[in-house]
């Protein structure tokens, strides 16, 4: 299946759709994402995805070779209900003037 029909990406916000593309060009799975700042949900360009250890390193050799401007990789363990849920990764972006 094409990835257009998997993944939305129109309805994506345009400050991050390039960067789930390349990511999900290169097989990553990803879950959530926001292009950021006033009126989002995050302050930065953030992807979300799926995977295990050795995931967020591939991640960021795709982001970095399609010089995407990673700012920050993170592997995250949220708390919900006073449970440890995940892990999955995050992965953010600088914006212009980063």
């Amino acid at each position: 299946m094409a990835l257009e029909k998997q993944i939305p990406f129109d309805s994506l916000d345009d400050g991050i759709r390039e960067a789930v593309r390349a990511l999900a060009e290169a097989g990553v799975e990803t879950f959530e994402s926001c292009q950021g700042g006033e009126g989002h949900a995050y302050p930065v360009p953030t992807v979300r995805f799926f995977g295990q250890r050795e995931e967020g390193w591939r991640a960021l050799a795709v982001a970095q070779a399609v010089r995407l401007g990673v700012l920050e990789l993170r592997r995250v363990w949220p708390i919900n209900d006073g449970e440890p849920t995940g892990p999955w990764w995050e992965m953010t972006f600088r914006t212009t003037g980063q």
